[in-house]
């Protein structure tokens, strides 16, 4: 997409317009400065060059004698005026030209224009240059001086060879389908017209961050080929009330004139909240304000002029109903993170603009960065053309790309960190024994990689588990394993040093959360069987959930956290006691290599099976 800027004066012009006003100034105010250079004498000099008559001419005014002399370049003398009765006789007798010049009035207009007008033209000057400073520092850029308050600073991209299409989007084909219908109605509006459809006034797209809301709401724009305005939620509120009801009411007033098009609003959460009287005032912001003049904008005109309104939100669970309503936002669109099959086209879209070896295996790569969004396999991409490039080669091999994984993971090999002998031996066995949990559990090899290397991330080693195939369901069992798993470091640590350290920190507070959810929201206990005592009140931000029970349930929950986290540490130990001799080996191979593959783990634990 092609932005469309306001042309910008350079800083020359500037520069000249004050040399401009600075010289009519030196011209108007002070003549005399312009000319020639002025020597000043006593008025006993004056007389003594009168006698020997080496004055040529004298201008006699009231507070002060000009005089020149007889010289081949005379040079301008000035002198204070005495009360001298006899200085006319004194001009005469030595035979120079003198005149009394008498003092001028300045021309009214010149005179009024140097009291009044000037200092105002000066001073309002002054106070644009400083509110236009002020706004751009405030973020209005451009549009922001105080004559722009109320405009909607919305971004304005006309369509382009170069714009974003269909096809530079990746992973999202049920959302991507969705909106193809919004690019017809847009091309063909008379093929819904003759039927009596049409189309939804707003589309609303809600996902995670990073799944590629905004570069869907740019493909539309781009396969339409109609004008494309974006703005963000933030940018409607204003420090001055109604600022951002104007701001609505021209950005729409923009959309008609420039119909078809499209509007995009980026965080539309920021202005769509749900209206409550709890605030001061009873609600009664500028928050409300801009939100109630969205609503009305809304309503006042109509979808087949072919003006569509898309917007993204993290938080779709925070809207107002009145915006959700049908003639509204008629349409939600769900922007969900890949699968899979999307994991693995994302990452051959964004790795077509670099140079990659021949034997890259793009699936291999996209089932170990399950759960990654869109914006974060661009940036594991990206981080492995770097490495390539830190590495001196030309391509981008299979190691770079997996090792990109592990840097948005879990950060950058920390170098500079070194461990003791006895914390290199500990790390080894806490990452063998989550493995060893792991497989003794499935049969199976869900290890990838095993590494006791320090990371930015303050994880001071790792092991990195990979599935066979997407998983949707789990299973009461294997969550249970799942935890097992997880407890398996500190078990390690109990059963051979026979102490516990903190590196157990983050598999604690993980195993805590799975045991938690398998009794609030899964349902997978016998005491509160299909009961919800939990609610998700964030999906998309973190999934923060509110407990919603009596305090004698809450603590009878806690109980039975704590002993699923309990029963599951237990069978950990009891499966790292019965192949300790295994766990010995593993981890002293661990702690010589600092790095094993899955393979190699494997190896070793089926050697003598």
């Amino acid at each position: 997409m092609k932005k469309v800027e306001r042309p910008k004066k350079p800083l020359i012009f500037y520069y000249m317009v004050v040399l401009l006003v600075m010289i009519l100034l030196n011209i108007l105010l002070f003549p005399r400065l312009m000319g020639q250079e002025i020597t000043r004498v006593d008025y006993g000099t004056f007389l003594t060059m009168l006698e020997g008559r080496d004055v040529a001419v004298v201008e006699v005014e009231q507070d002060v004698i000009y005089f020149t002399d007889t010289s081949e370049e005379p040079g301008v003398y000035a002198t204070v005026p005495f009360n001298d009765p006899d200085l006319v006789d004194r001009l005469w007798e030595s035979g120079c030209k003198f005149d009394q010049v008498m003092p001028k009035e300045m021309n009214p207009f010149l005179s009024f224009f140097l009291t009044f007008i000037l200092p105002i033209v000066v001073f309002v000057a002054i106070g644009q240059l400083m509110s236009r400073a002020l706004m751009k520092r405030m973020g209005g850029g451009a549009m922001g001086g105080a004559m722009q308050f109320g405009k909607s600073n919305a971004k304005v991209y006309i369509a382009s060879e170069t714009g974003i299409k269909f096809t530079d989007v990746a992973g999202e084909d049920e959302a991507k389908e969705n909106l193809q219908e919004v690019v017809d109605f847009l091309h063909n509006p008379q093929k819904y017209q003759e039927i009596g459809a049409r189309m939804p006034k707003g589309v609303l797209l809600v996902g995670p961050p990073g799944t590629g809301k905004t570069l869907l709401a740019k493909a539309v724009a781009g396969e339409a080929g109609v004008p494309f305005f974006s703005i963000s939620g933030s940018e409607f509120v204003e420090m001055f009330v109604g600022m951002g009801a104007n701001k609505v009411r021209d950005l729409f007033k923009q959309a008609n004139e420039k119909a078809p098009c499209i509007v995009f609003i980026d965080e539309i959460d920021t202005i769509g909240k749900k209206r409550d009287a709890s605030g001061m005032g009873g609600g009664n912001d500028e928050r409300e304000q801009t939100l109630n003049q969205l609503l009305t904008e809304m309503d006042g005109f109509e979808g087949s002029k072919g003006v569509v309104i898309l917007a993204a939100t993290n938080r779709p669970e925070t809207l107002d109903p009145a915006l959700l309503r049908p003639g509204r936002f008629d349409r939600r669109v769900p922007v969900e993170l890949p699968d899979l099959q999307g994991r693995e086209a994302i990452l051959k879209v964004h790795a077509a603009k670099v140079k990659l070896a021949e034997d890259v295996d793009f699936n291999a790569i996209a089932r170990a960065a399950s759960g990654a969004s869109g914006a974060e396999l661009a940036n594991m991409v990206n981080e492995a053309a770097l490495r390539a490039v830190r590495q001196g080669r030309r391509f981008v091999t299979q190691e770079d790309l997996q090792e990109s994984i592990e840097v948005v993971i879990a950060g950058y090999q920390k170098k500079n960190k070194i461990l003791s002998d006895k914390e290199r031996m500990i790390v080894s066995y806490h990452e063998i024994d989550h493995a060893l949990v792991a497989a003794l559990q499935t049969h199976s090899a869900p290890v990838a990689k095993i590494t006791i290397i320090p990371r930015t991330s303050g994880a001071l080693g790792y092991t990195m588990q990979v599935e066979q195939e997407e998983r949707n369901l789990m299973s009461r069992e294997e969550l249970e394993n799942q935890i097992a798993t997880l407890t398996g470091g500190r078990a390690a640590e109990e059963l051979v040093f026979h102490s516990i350290t903190t590196g157990a920190s983050n598999d604690i507070e993980k195993a805590t959360k799975l045991a938690r959810a398998m009794v609030t929201r899964y349902g997978m206990t016998e005491d509160f069987d299909m009961v919800a005592l939990e609610t998700v009140t964030n999906q998309y931000m973190g999934g923060d959930t509110s407990l919603a029970c009596a305090p004698e349930t809450s603590a009878k929950i806690d109980q039975m956290v704590v002993d699923t986290v309990k029963a599951q540490h237990q069978k950990a130990l009891k499966l790292l006691t019965d192949n300790e001799a295994k766990l010995h080996e593993l981890s002293k191979f661990l702690c010589e290599k600092e790095t094993i593959t899955g393979e190699e783990f494997m190896r070793i634990l089926e050697q003598g099976d």
